[in-house]
């Protein structure tokens, strides 16, 4: 049983108002209530904007032989089928209706870090074919990485940590920070029968901007456990991001703030958007802050690394990249 009419209201922030406070106050509000907001006047020009859609569009309009060339590989590079992703395996019948393309951090082959999980060269479609495609890529990268980080000292303030809590070499200063291009097709979701544009989730890392067209979809649920669960959709914003809060945040805070459940569901309408993950570094230990903890509100969750809860969860929502060379899938 669930309910999935009405559309919430979401806090939003702007990067250049000049009382952080206020900023602060609405972040947190935010963050205790459903651990989304939008972020406005983050310095990523519209027209830069309209560039990286049009460019990842251009991708996905390429033959399907072609993108398979650059399917993802271990690390987490490259091109996602549709229905590699699975989200929510116990609802949903096939997997996510979307196809994707991930873009980290790079680190040439021969540099000793890219051995590490999330890092190494990333696949880049030829230039012959998407000449401009890599240049665009790298630059929004570099700026949602900037954006990410002015958003992350307005939480570190709104859990009573220094401003610069995060910007720590061990933190963001040395993050693994993925952009992901999505195109979901223009399938009816229908949830009563498990069928999803993206299956209900939480994010796994620290924070996800998520820029977006404007067809409505994504949709938050803002307490997992209440019977029946709650819908809501989020409306897109021109020039904004939609930010939310991933599941190391939660741990971080001791479920102080939010990483709340949400899903695409859609009506038919393709739809583009682009994710931005943010993780600390690989050897970061994410563990209770001295500000989420006390004698009646002990730490809920074991100290864990980045790069092992990353790799878990995700090996546990991809398909495995045999079922491709065995032609399975």
């Amino acid at each position: 049983m669930e309910s999935s009419t009405s559309r919430t209201s979401l806090n939003c922030i702007s990067l250049v108002d000049p009382d952080i406070q206020r900023s602060v106050a609405l972040l947190k509000q935010a963050c205790l209530d459903s651990g989304f907001f939008y972020v406005l006047d983050h310095g990523i020009s519209q027209e830069f904007m309209d560039e990286v859609f049009a460019e990842s569009k251009k991708f996905f309009e390429l033959p399907n032989s072609e993108k398979m060339k650059l399917l993802r590989n271990e690390k987490n590079r490259g091109y996602t089928p549709m229905l590699d992703e699975i989200l929510d395996p116990e609802n949903q019948v096939n997997g996510d209706y979307k196809e994707g393309y991930y873009i980290g951090v790079e680190v040439p082959a021969d540099d000793p870090q890219s051995n590490r999980p999330f890092y190494g060269p990333n696949q880049w479609p030829s230039e012959e074919i998407l000449p401009k495609w890599r240049e665009v890529m790298e630059q929004y990268h570099r700026e949602a990485l900037r954006v990410a980080k002015s958003v992350a000292r307005i939480i570190a303030l709104a859990l009573n940590l220094d401003e610069d809590f995060f910007d720590r070499p061990e933190m963001l200063g040395d993050s693994i920070a993925t952009l992901r291009l999505l195109h979901y097709e223009g399938q009816v979701s229908n949830p009563s029968k498990g069928v999803y544009g993206a299956g209900a989730h939480s994010d796994y890392g620290l924070i996800t901007l998520l820029a977006t067209d404007d067809v409505v979809g994504l949709q938050i649920c803002k307490d997992r456990n209440a019977q029946p669960q709650v819908w809501e959709y989020v409306a897109p914003v021109k020039g904004g991001f939609i930010v939310n809060l991933g599941d190391m945040l939660e741990r971080w805070s001791n479920s102080i703030f939010r990483s709340t459940l949400h899903r695409v569901v859609l009506d038919g309408q393709e739809r583009y958007s682009i994710a931005f993950f943010v993780e600390p570094s690989h050897d970061c230990v994410v563990e209770c802050l001295p500000t989420c903890k006390s004698e009646t509100n002990p730490p809920k969750f074991p100290p864990i690394t980045c790069s092992a809860y990353l790799s878990q969860r995700y090996k546990d929502t991809h398909a495995d990249l045999s079922t491709y060379s065995d032609g399975k899938a």
